[in-house]
């Protein structure tokens, strides 16, 4: 969009400056032993092979074999030992890096302070030295060695950093790539005396470890947040991206403003989004003694929760939903959160409705409407249930026959990892491989049972001494097919097995309909199993990847398989890197690759995605973290019981609102409820067909699906808020309107009539979704 203005002098300076300095590239992790060095090591070897001149210098690989094996044939420029106490440091011999002058500097510990009297205090300003002369550096760090996080880090875990780096230089980066590992392969590395030269044991507790790789997993998907942006507002694109959550509270300056502030806290919290808070004032007219009261307390509520504030200038009152339309759309907002209207239809007609000019206006937004709980119930604060703590009683209790059996299942069971990415050549099936020889190594019985190497030589070498399970070949209208043997490889009762594509379609005439059906069938005889999936093929996420990617992906798997893995791990690459392998033919086949590059593989969506793909993993983490201990999770506590209520129909839009109250629901520990509403006598087979499909789909992510029957349309509104206050329902949700003013004049407003009369509850309106948006509405 922007190709063709022309460039500031400053600008010119800049991008000159940029040719001629070396890159930066950083491998972030959360504790050590993760495999930064490893991984940095090996694009040394990688470059090298590529006629790149590399030099390893204060590298320290910690007598671990895998990492000590990649420095084998890699020049290195001796560091400068001293000692610090009893303990010996390694600092950058300067002057010998730049004599030697190679294209690329690999160096351990960037967070590293030198010897009293050399040239520079830190590492960090000799790297900035080794940039300014050409040279590139890739480097690694722990995400509590930063500055912005070590505070943080440390009333998480107790855990201070030897030293810190500045808060910007991850932003200097020209890359920067996580290194993810659950804790369970930390604590297993640490076991096998895999993780020498430990300072802090303290640093290992398991708590610790996933409390640090969130905010590792948090860390980088607001630093992929802003180059996100960056990108969408070079390409003219407004509105949000379909990757994060950004919740706008609109409040006035009166008593319950700090409600939907605290309501707005606990959502963006949750969601693992940012807030920003915005108010309404008629310039030149003064506050009264109330209001100035009542700003004031709004001002340092916001502040104290981390929200943006701003006041917007308003003319008069029927200017206000336009305006807050606009805001929200050019900040990028997901969800707008306000109060319930307590205007009768007359007073809306008269003065104009807020809620209803927001509502026509609104495209990609959602619209969140607090409950009014003063009125129904008498209280103006949302009421909290406490979890109970454990008094040990429970522990006495005799099990039913049927939690025996529960528990009896879950120790036979195999264990079940699984590889996430956020695109198709990450490098899934490569660690996944690497993985099972680790294992092969220290005599564990593995074996591959479906692998898909897409012909990638560097995963096709991966495969080493591993066997594989011939496939089944299955005979379909005459036509020899091929898919996983599950029977065989039950037989072979291996100790763990190697399956790929955890979201792939079974060929017709199969046992079962999806290879993750596989899977269960094959941990529940006792087999364990390491799987690989993309974050587009979880179901709950279909529609934000459709909204990313303008891609309807076919092939899902329910979120609950990934939830009952025992170990998900994420495989980080940056988006360029995943295009240059594009290029390069390591992905698909060179006559697919400008088709991919211009679609799927464009940088916009590989940004969104890997944002997605981190902030996903980072909810993960976070939900074992809870399950692990109590005060674990870094989002706090949900401590009020929800149940929510999705109203849908038969539209198209119907699934988003199932997708969206289950992923509700689930970050909420709710119970959630579906439920169609027909008027009529008569369901035709075309709505048959239809019901059943969103009955499966409900069914698949674990709600509950129901179907009542009403003679006229006018009765919807009372079945839908009947059913919500039967279930006790906290939340309602529901699709936005499409129709237009004239039909409305007819059949009366479904989403209009339960906005009136279910003040009582939260009410969450979920927008229409238009992919090409390129400007704000007025």
């Amino acid at each position: 969009m922007g190709g063709f203005r022309r460039k500031t002098p400053e600008e010119l300076l800049y991008s000159i400056y940029k040719i001629q300095r070396g890159r930066l590239k950083v491998y972030i992790g959360a504790v050590s032993g993760t495999g930064k060095t490893y991984h940095m090591l090996r694009e040394g070897q990688s470059l090298k092979e590529q006629g790149i001149d590399v030099v390893l210098c204060a590298v320290s690989t910690m007598r671990r074999p895998e990492t000590v094996e990649q420095t084998a044939g890699l020049d290195r420029v001796p560091s400068i030992h001293w000692m610090k106490g009893s303990e010996e440091k390694k600092d950058l011999d300067l002057d010998a890096l730049l004599m030697r002058n190679p294209e690329v500097v690999l160096v351990d510990g960037l967070a590293h302070r030198n010897r009293q009297g050399a040239k520079h205090p830190t590492r960090w300003d000799d790297i900035q030295a080794l940039l300014g002369h050409g040279i590139s550096v890739i480097t690694t760090v722990n995400v509590y060695e930063l500055e912005e996080m070590s505070e943080l880090a440390y009333k998480l875990t107790g855990i201070k950093p030897e030293a810190t780096i500045p808060a910007d230089t991850l932003e200097l980066a020209d890359e920067v790539r996580l290194i993810d590992v659950s804790p369970e392969k930390i604590l297993k590395r640490l076991e096998e005396g895999n993780l020498g030269g430990i300072k802090d044991p303290g640093l290992f507790k398991r708590g610790n470890v996933g409390k640090l790789r969130e905010l590792a997993l948090r860390l980088m998907a607001e630093d992929v947040n802003e180059s996100l942006e960056k990108h969408r507002e070079e390409e003219g694109l407004l509105g949000p991206s379909g990757a994060a959550e950004r919740i706008l509270v609109s409040a006035q300056y009166v008593w319950n403003g700090s409600i939907y502030i605290r309501r707005g806290q606990q959502i963006a919290k949750r969601l693992g989004g940012d807030m920003r808070v915005v108010t309404f004032v008629r310039p030149g007219k003064p506050l009264s003694a109330d209001s100035a009261a009542f700003k004031r307390s709004i001002v340092k509520l916001a502040e104290k929760v981390g929200a943006e504030f701003e006041e917007l200038p308003v003319a008069s009152r029927r200017q206000v939903p336009a305006i807050l339309v606009r805001y929200a759309m050019e900040n990028n907002v997901t969800r707008i959160i306000l109060g319930h209207s307590k205007m009768t239809p007359l007073q809306e007609f008269w003065k104009g409705s807020i809620v209803n000019g927001i509502l026509k206006r609104i495209k990609n937004v959602d619209v969140f409407f607090v409950a009014d709980r003063a009125d129904h119930e008498g209280e103006r604060v949302l009421p909290a249930i406490m979890k109970q703590r454990s008094d040990g009683s429970a522990s006495y209790r005799r099990l039913s026959e049927q939690e025996v059996e529960q528990k009896i299942g879950r120790i036979k069971r195999g264990r079940f990892k699984v590889y996430i990415g956020a695109s198709p050549g990450v490098g899934k099936t490569y660690m996944m491989l690497r993985e099972g020889n680790d294992l092969l190594g220290k005599n564990i019985d593995v074996c591959i049972g479906l692998l898909e190497t897409h012909g990638r030589k560097e995963t096709i070498a991966q495969v080493g001494e591993l066997q594989t399970v011939p496939r089944a070949v299955i005979d379909y209208r005459g036509v020899m097919l091929e898919d996983m043997d599950v029977p065989a490889i039950i037989a072979r009762r291996p100790e763990v097995v190697l399956i790929d594509e955890l979201a792939h379609t079974n060929v017709p005439g199969s046992k079962n309909k999806k290879r993750y059906e596989d899977v269960l069938e094959i941990l529940e005889a006792g087999i364990s199993v390491i799987s690989t999936l993309n974050v587009q093929h979880l179901e709950s996420l279909n529609d934000a990847v459709e909204q990313i990617t303008g891609v309807r992906v076919r092939e899902t798997v329910p979120d609950s398989i990934l939830h009952m893995a025992d170990e998900v791990e994420l495989i980080d690459v940056a988006p360029k890197t995943l295009q240059d392998r594009m290029r390069e033919g390591k992905i698909y086949a060179p006559n697919k690759v400008d088709q991919a590059l211009g679609n799927f593989f464009k940088t916009g969506n590989l940004i969104a995605l890997r944002e997605l793909a981190l902030r996903e993993i980072a909810d993960d983490v976070d939900e074992r973290l809870e399950s692990w201990e109590r005060n674990g999770s870094l989002r706090g506590p949900w401590r009020k019981r929800e149940v929510i209520f999705v109203g849908v129909t038969a539209s198209p839009n119907s699934e988003r609102l199932i997708r969206r109250g289950f992923r509700i629901a689930h970050r909420l520990k709710a119970d959630w409820h579906v439920l169609y509403v027909h008027a009529g006598e008569t369901r035709g087979s075309d709505l048959e067909n239809r019901l059943a499909a969103l009955h499966d789909l409900t069914f698949r992510l674990g709600g509950n699906f129901a179907v009542e029957r009403v003679a006229s349309r006018n009765r919807i509104p009372d079945v839908l808020l009947s059913k919500a206050n039967e279930y006790r329902s906290t939340q309602m949700i529901v699709g936005q309107s499409n129709r237009g003013w004239w039909s409305s004049l007819f059949r009366k407003s479904v989403v209009r009539a339960v906005l009136r009369r279910g003040r009582h509850m939260d009410v969450l309106v979920v927008a229409d979704y238009d992919p090409n948006m390129k400007k704000a509405e007025d």
